[in-house]
């Protein structure tokens, strides 16, 4: 079982430990503000936004395979409803902790149905381009989301 902790979790367990430390620090030396529009994230291997954000986007589909330390995301063979001649498997890989553009790649496989057996088809390059905009589209919403909580 994949054990997922929220990014608000994270934020309010580092400020806990934050605090902890800097009630040893002399009063009258300068602190450096901290860093809330951080895009980092230290509980997982990889950026916590990316993650939710797939998994959202994604949760449609039967997942196959979840390891949030690789920041990999394999699914399973999808049948769209309106498509039933058709399926659709990803595999989503999150490539750093930084929430940027070049941290997502979305890989997918197509097949559709002739004479009862599953034949692989091509997938339109715009179908992956357009999953990864929305995946960090969402990304971003979900971190301004978490800036605007903050205050």
């Amino acid at each position: 079982m994949v054990r997922i902790r929220s990014p608000r979790f994270t934020v309010a367990m580092a400020a806990i430990a934050a605090c902890g430390l800097l009630a040893g620090c002399a009063k009258n030396k300068v602190r450096a503000a901290p860093d809330i529009a951080a895009s980092r994230i230290t509980q997982i291997g990889v950026n916590s936004y990316l993650w939710r954000s797939t998994l959202d986007t994604l949760s449609f589909m039967p997942m196959l395979q979840v390891d949030s330390e690789g920041g990999v995301i394999l699914t399973d063979w999808f049948i769209n409803p309106k498509a039933p001649g058709e399926r659709m498997k990803l595999t989503v890989t999150i490539l750093d902790q930084d929430l940027r553009a070049d941290a997502l790649r979305v890989a997918a496989s197509r097949q559709v149905q002739q004479a009862g057996q599953w034949v692989d088809a091509p997938v339109e390059a715009a179908t992956t381009q357009k999953l990864e905009d929305l995946i960090l589209t969402h990304a971003r919403d979900l971190r301004r989301r978490e800036l605007s909580a903050r205050g």
